[in-house]
């Protein structure tokens, strides 16, 4: 079949997304930008998936409690909801599981989920809020990451260049973004950056040609099932905006995308991509880049001299 023929190509367009439930969804907003669900009241779910970088914080690794150096580079919030699961290794099924971790991790947010909890019951603007989402004013863990999940759910990236090519405009790409699109299919990249995440939905070993020598002590899947043969096994990451989640791998030891494609080709397919070659698959990979997620930031709910006091930096 031709390119750009429908049901012809391994990547899929974006679609828009509908949120069910707006109130739910504007609640997640808030959570989602709200530092006093951290213990030292400056650190957010935005503070590490940014939404105006790319859904990252396009460091190595985060910054998180403490001035605390994470051990692996945060992953875009943007498309998340297309992953097969959530963080590099998977540990989380799904969004909403996802959610509470970093609220509990002593390395990110470092508060636990009974003081977060206790902080936004001492509110009385999220309290209406909750009572208004969920019919009940009381708050728990698990509203809380519902909403941010709902919130995080419309986090879509539609009508790339790329997304207007599949639909039949020829002219949305250039000839040699094209060449760049042909050559990441050739070279075999869809088998593993496919759907409409370009990524994200499958687990693969980091270094099948060559070994990776990774600057991150995390080994990837082994973690979560305990089994030798996932040692540096990640989850596939989403090309989506990638020329915006600088660096690149778990470890973001790829500064640029021609870095990324380098170590790609060579480590995974045993290939090693000319000056030219590289030029037209990093092309390719800009055409991916879609609408930023569009919405007006949240007013919130200010805190009360019942509300529990954060506890700063070095505290």
């Amino acid at each position: 079949m031709a390119y750009g023929a429908k049901g012809a190509e391994p990547i899929e367009p974006i679609k828009a997304a509908k949120p069910q439930n707006p109130a739910l969804v504007e609640l997640g907003k808030k959570l989602y930008f709200d530092p006093r669900l951290s213990k030292s009241g400056f650190i957010s779910c935005n503070s590490c998936h940014n939404l105006s970088m790319g859904g990252t914080d396009n460091l190595k690794s985060s910054i998180g409690h403490n001035w605390q150096q994470g051990p692996i580079n945060s992953p875009t919030v943007l498309n998340s909801s297309m992953n097969v699961a959530q963080f590099w290794d998977g540990r989380a099924a799904d969004l909403k599981a996802q959610a509470g971790g970093p609220i509990a991790n002593p390395g990110e947010m470092a508060s636990t989920h009974a003081l977060a909890i206790e902080v936004l019951q001492s509110i009385p603007g999220y309290v209406s809020d909750f009572k208004k989402t969920f019919g009940s004013d009381k708050v728990d863990i698990d509203k809380v990451t519902k909403a941010i999940a709902a919130f995080e759910e419309t986090l879509v990236t539609p009508n790339s260049r790329f997304d207007k090519w599949l639909a039949g405009d020829k002219k949305a790409i250039t000839a040699f973004e094209l060449e760049g699109y042909k050559l990441f299919k050739d070279s075999g990249c869809v088998a593993c950056h496919n759907g409409p995440a370009v990524g994200g939905n499958s687990f693969q070993k980091m270094g099948v040609v060559e070994p990776y020598k990774a600057s991150s002590p995390a080994e990837g899947r082994v973690a979560v099932t305990g089994k030798d043969a996932d040692r540096f096994t990640f989850k596939v990451p989403t090309l989506r905006n990638v020329e915006m989640t600088y660096p690149y791998f778990h470890d973001g030891a790829a500064a640029t995308l021609k870095d990324a494609v380098d170590v790609m080709g060579r480590l995974q397919l045993g290939k090693k991509f000319s000056d030219d070659e590289n030029a037209k698959i990093v092309a390719f990979l800009k055409t991916l880049t879609g609408d930023m997620p569009s919405f007006k930031m949240p007013i919130l709910p200010p805190s009360t001299d019942a509300t529990p006091r954060p506890q700063p930096f070095g505290g």
